[in-house]
Parts: C-alpha cells; structure tokens; sequence
C-alpha cells in the first residue's frame, strides 16, 4: 500500500441498526437526510445577504426561468466573472462595462448559475452550519450547542463566556470587531477561533485515544479537505478535518478513534472495526450522526 493511500470513514461495515435515543451530532435544524435532495431544476431560493461586501451592490436580473438576485462589484478584470459563493451569485466586471452587458451575461448563463444555486441549497440543508448567523446576536454550532456572537470593540481580545471544553446553550464568544463589521469578517474571526479550539481538543484526543492503543502517531496536522473527515497514511500520518469542532464531542472521538485504529489495521476487515469499538464502544451511534453530514457541503472559508 503506498504511503499516502487513505482510507474512507464509512467503507467496509454496514450501517449499524439506528437508535431511537436522540443523539444529534449537531443541534437539530433543517438537515435533510442523505439521499432525498431533489435532483430537477426548480424555483431557487436567492435572498440578499444581510450585509454585502464593502463597493459591492445587490442587484436583480429577470430570466425566462426565475429572478435571480446577485451582489455586483467591479474590479480591474477585463471581462465579466461569475462566481458561487457561500452567499449565492456574485458578479465582478470591469467599471466600463454596462448594466445591460451584465443582465445579458447573467441571462445567458442563466441554467448553469440556478444549477450552481440549487446544488448549494440543497447541500446547505446537510450542513452542521446550516443556521449559522454571523452577525452580532447571531450564533454558530461549537461542539454540538449553539453558540451566541457578541460584537464588542472595546475588549481588544476574542472572549469565551463559559468552558470552551463543555460549551453551554448560551455561551457567548465575543468578537473585538466594530458594530459594522460585515458577515465575511465575522465569519473570519469564528472559523480562526475554531481552529484553534480544534487544533488544542484534537491533539488532546489523539494522544488519548493513542495511549489507549498502544500505537505511536508519527505526526497529525489539521485540515480542510472537501472529501473527508479524516485520514491516516500507512507511515502514521493523520489528518483531521478541523470542521469537526462543529459535532458532539463522541463524533469528534469516533472520527479520531477511527483514525488511531488505523494505526494498526490499514483496512476496514474485522480486526480493525474490534479495534475502533475498543477505542469507543458507542462508535456506532456517532457514525450514523455524522455520515449524512459530507465535508464537501460545509462553505469553505
């Protein structure tokens, strides 16, 4: 096997028989199980961001199919670009270029942009950020609870109100942002805290759940692949995807114990799935929470 082959967290055992105990690997919300999205082009929901970036402009654009709404911005590229953000649609083209030119492209391109809207809707229905708010007053999904934003300039530093290790329904992290500050910055400032919180918990798990194996980890590093929530290579590298901070502390564990198991058993055969179930006896719960939940439909920094 070559050093740099991985393996996937859900191949080799079938799903284990769901429980009726209520275990969500994130607060519940709008999450649409795996495999119901609709496949057919139909009426996209596109509403304007609470905030749009700074020099940019929301506008509406009719189509023989739908309304679509998109921010606009010009920029020093010399043709019109349209590209797919967390937000929906943004449109950037040069100051010269008129509103017609513009209408027209977005028209042209029309089937491919409600495409690209209604694929991000529907992966937007899977996600453990799918009720996100990044706005003062808003909250976000920190191991497994909501969490609150509060925007204060004057603290200077970023502030956790309760355990950042057992977060509470309630707790508050404050941001030293001005009032102004726009969704994108917010957003900056909380994927940065989470990373941090990731990289201090994960590294603890590791060296548990190493200790508890008897295996020695030849190093880890976090990451933000689309495709996977883990991965461990034949020579001892692991890699965990920092967006587990967002699940209950047991998917974290699953997902690391998983990981160290591999360790040993670079496969998914029976010795390894023994040894996962050492690691965490309650895997199986915690696999079933994270699987409708795919890396690649979380919106990336």
């Amino acid at each position: 096997m070559a050093a740099n082959e991985q393996l996937s967290l859900f191949g080799g055992l079938a799903a284990p028989a769901a429980s009726s105990d209520k275990n969500p690997a994130v607060p519940q919300g709008p999450v649409q199980q795996a495999g119901t999205a609709k496949t057919e082009l139909s009426a996209v929901p596109i509403a304007r961001p609470a905030a749009l970036p700074p020099g940019s402009r929301w506008l509406e654009i009719d189509t023989p199919h739908q309304t679509i709404g998109f921010v606009m911005r010009t920029s020093r590229r010399k043709t019109i670009g349209l590209t797919i953000n967390d937000d929906g649609l943004m449109v950037t083209a040069p100051a010269w270029v008129p509103r017609r030119q513009v209408a027209e492209a977005v028209q042209a391109k029309a089937p491919w942009i409600l495409n690209k809207l209604q694929a991000l809707h529907q992966r937007q229905q899977h996600l453990a950020t799918a009720d996100a708010s990044w706005r003062n007053g808003g909250s976000f999904p920190y191991l497994g609870t909501y969490i609150q934003l509060a925007v204060r300039p004057a603290i200077g530093v970023v502030s956790f109100s309760g355990d950042a290790l057992a977060p509470q329904q309630g707790d508050t992290l404050s941001l030293p942002l001005q009032a102004d500050a726009t969704s994108d910055r917010i957003r900056e400032r909380v994927y940065a805290w989470l990373q941090q919180q990731a990289t201090q918990l994960f590294d603890a798990r590791l060296a548990h759940f190493c200790k508890l194996a008897g295996s020695t980890l030849k190093s880890w590093r976090l990451a933000s692949p689309n495709g996977r929530w883990g991965s461990c290579t034949s020579d001892g590298r692991i890699m965990l995807n920092w967006r587990l901070i967002h699940f209950a502390p047991d998917v974290v564990d699953y997902v690391v114990a998983h990981e160290v198991a591999h360790l040993r058993h670079m496969n998914h055969g029976p010795d390894f799935w023994r040894e996962v179930e050492r690691l965490h006896p309650d895997f199986g719960r915690a696999r079933l929470a994270l699987k409708p939940h795919h890396p690649g439909s979380l919106p990336l920094l």
